[in-house]
């Protein structure tokens, strides 16, 4: 399924957004493909999240860790890759 986002100025394009743990629960999916504005980067998918999620999202990705294209990215002026991983903070030990 395709989702569009919202915001695109420049065209857009479709990403697989995985999710996994808490942030799966949050979004009631494992995966989805968005339509993303060319220019959309990290913080512009985080916000998109929480305000299509709400805040079990919120809560899941808060201290959570984004893979572009299976490189962790911390940066949210990093621009996004084909693919994003959403990934919660796991408990360690």
């Amino acid at each position: 399924m395709t989702v569009p986002a919202t915001g695109s100025r420049t065209g857009s394009r479709p990403v697989l957004v995985r999710y996994f743990a808490a942030a799966a629960d949050a979004a009631r999916t494992e995966q989805e493909t968005m339509d993303i504005p060319a220019e959309a980067t990290v913080g512009w998918l985080r916000s998109q999240l929480t305000d299509r999620y709400g805040k079990a999202m919120t809560t899941a990705i808060r201290n959570g860790t984004f893979l572009v294209d299976g490189v962790a990215e911390t940066d949210e002026r990093a621009s996004l890759g084909d693919s994003v991983d959403v990934l919660p903070p796991f408990a360690g030990g």
